[in-house]
């Protein structure tokens, strides 16, 4: 499936409606150019990744302030109970 967009004067290209829908990308959407080797492809821009991500489930889930607290106290008392 071969489509082409000609670039105007301001570097800017049109994304043929098939191909917009084919990546479901509607007005104000971003995308992002990918270079691998000698092919370039675009594809809709990813979020930047979550720094916090890899961190989720470290924790155990809490109900409210309390719990963490008392999550905390057990922390400290095993801390205490090693020295």
């Amino acid at each position: 499936m071969a489509r082409s967009s000609t670039i105007s004067s301001k570097g800017q290209i049109t994304v043929p409606r098939e191909i917009r829908n084919r990546l479901g990308l509607k007005e104000g959407d971003r995308v992002e150019f990918v270079v691998e080797n000698d092919r370039t492809t675009i594809r809709p821009a990813r979020p930047p990744e979550n720094p916090f991500a890899k961190y989720v489930g470290a924790l155990p889930a809490f109900s409210g302030v309390h719990d963490v607290n008392a999550w905390i106290q057990t922390l400290r008392d095993e801390e205490t109970q090693e020295q």
